[in-house]
């Protein structure tokens, strides 16, 4: 239990001990500094539930059916086996009356969640091939599988930082590209990826750790402008857990060769530290003979992706109700109310679908991202369309 939330805890308990004792409600109010009101509910809390209502109470809204209280999800499921014709406006409405403003009631699109992933649900989603963000493919072939990574930044002789961006195809061994790069951010990576796919054709899935700019931790589901931008190109997502950089071994042994053959000492720029760099590129592809691929060279094995690169295909809709456009702050327009989704997704499509009265199933791809509550104005998340690792904004 935090420090803070013991000591909260142990005030409540010696102001209860003092009314026990027999002292007056205002008197011992005063002594702590607060209301008689907020004394009196100290109070009914524990005569109600004893000890354990003197805990903190969580002030952080009920917003995800997945952090429901237990107690309310259960009365949600109970109400619609009871009740298989009503929907989610219906069962909600109930719970207002029965729980009284005792618990915070949640929005109709939560209960909505709620009743889908216990198959409640009537016009239930079609669960498509969803992409699998822990399940680590073999890459067994070359371009099934790229890796990705910063090594680490380091100063240069100029005393401006470095952050070197490596891709290597898993299968051969092959480094695709090292480049000194000023930033991680998104701007400075995605021109080294266009020429990769354009120079290489693209992979059928790119796996990286969890760290900007392969992830976003504000985007929804932790997604990235990068990642999203892979998706559309139909190239699948593999992220390592945090603290196992042995899920992306192959890489990483790779990063410790080019670490000590290139940056000690570093070089005096970005231009004569990108030289090094593509040196050790040329020696480990062409030259460098490699025991996991019976001592031939990784130039030996690799061949370029057999999936050129066309641009991004359109996205279409045809079984869904209507399209929106994400606009450029990450919101969308539906009968003239704003929702946000996330500045993520700016400039992309979705297919939205009426599945109850005033609830929109909305679409990226086959991605099923959440719930629209037009009355609430939000997008209620539900299990996570890409995997576990990319778990929803929080």
């Amino acid at each position: 239990m935090p420090w803070r939330e013991c000591s909260v805890m142990e005030e409540r308990l010696r102001f209860v001990a003092r009314i026990l004792d027999g002292e007056g409600m205002s008197e011992v109010c005063r002594s702590f500094g607060i209301f008689r009101k907020t004394g009196y509910k100290i109070f009914n809390r524990y005569k109600e539930l004893g000890l354990e209502a003197l805990c903190d109470r969580s002030r952080r809204p009920v917003r995800y059916a997945n952090q429901l209280p237990v107690q309310v999800e259960r009365l949600i499921v109970a109400c619609k086996r009871e009740k298989p014709h009503w929907g989610a406006r219906k069962i909600r409405e109930r719970l207002v009356r029965q729980l009284a403003g005792d618990v915070r009631i949640p929005a109709k699109s939560t209960v909505h969640a709620v009743l889908d992933r216990h198959g409640l649900v009537k016009q239930a989603r079609i669960r498509r091939n969803k992409a699998s963000a822990t399940a680590l493919s073999d890459g067994r072939n070359p371009n099934d599988l790229w890796c990705t990574d910063f090594k680490g930044e380091f100063r240069l002789g100029n005393g401006r930082y470095c952050h070197p961006l490596t891709v290597t195809d898993h299968a051969s061994r092959f480094i695709l590209a090292c480049e000194a790069l000023e930033t991680t951010k998104e701007a400075a990576a995605i021109p080294v990826f266009l020429r990769l796919f354009e120079d290489r054709g693209l992979p059928h899935a790119i796996r990286s750790d969890n760290g900007v700019p392969f992830a976003s931790p504000n985007g929804l589901y932790t997604l990235s402008r990068l990642s999203v931008w892979w998706l559309r190109l139909g190239i699948a997502i593999e992220r390592i857990k945090p603290g196992h950089p042995q899920q992306n071994a192959r890489h990483e042994r790779m990063h410790l060769t080019l670490k000590r053959q290139t940056t000690k000492p570093a070089g005096a720029n970005t231009l004569q530290q990108q030289a090094r760099f593509d040196g050790f590129v040329n020696e480990f592809n062409e030259e460098r003979p490699h025991e996991g691929l019976a001592m031939k060279c990784p130039a030996e094995v690799y061949r370029p992706s057999a999936k050129p690169y066309r641009g991004l295909p359109d996205l279409e809709y045809p079984c869904h109700d209507r399209e929106v456009l994400v606009t450029a702050c990450g919101r969308i327009c539906m009968h003239r109310k704003k929702i946000n989704v996330s500045t993520v997704l700016a400039g992309q499509r979705l297919g939205i679908t009426e599945v109850d009265d005033g609830i929109w199933l909305a679409t990226f791809m086959h991605y099923d991202l959440g719930y629209i509550d037009l009355e609430q104005r939000t997008l209620q998340t539900i299990d996570n369309p890409f995997g576990s690792r990319l778990s929803p904004m929080s």
